[in-house]
């Protein structure tokens, strides 16, 4: 059994009230659920406009599945426009470990 994570630091685009991040914010987290079907949530700087910290987890049979999804939630949070991507952290765990 593995398990892995990551972690995205962003800055977010012109934004002036958490109302308005959480606009962005909830549509991003979805998307990352639904397509890579792994839990994803805020995790961080909830109470800063424009900065967020968003978590991806998933456990998984094989390594590299768990590889494929993290990268693939790391495309879908560069490929968004309206976002900077400040930083990433990642973490691979066996059940053995």
């Amino acid at each position: 059994m593995w398990i892995g994570w990551i972690e995205f630091d962003l800055l977010l685009g012109d934004i002036r009230s958490l109302k308005e991040k959480r606009s962005v914010l909830r549509p991003l987290i979805a998307e990352l659920s639904r397509r890579t079907e792994a839990a994803a949530a805020e995790v961080g700087e909830h109470d800063l406009h424009r900065r967020a910290s968003i978590g991806v987890s998933i456990v998984a049979s094989g390594s590299s599945h768990v590889r494929d999804v993290l990268d693939h939630a790391e495309r879908l949070v560069a490929d968004r426009p309206e976002i900077t991507l400040l930083s990433v952290r990642r973490g691979l765990h066996s059940s053995e470990d």
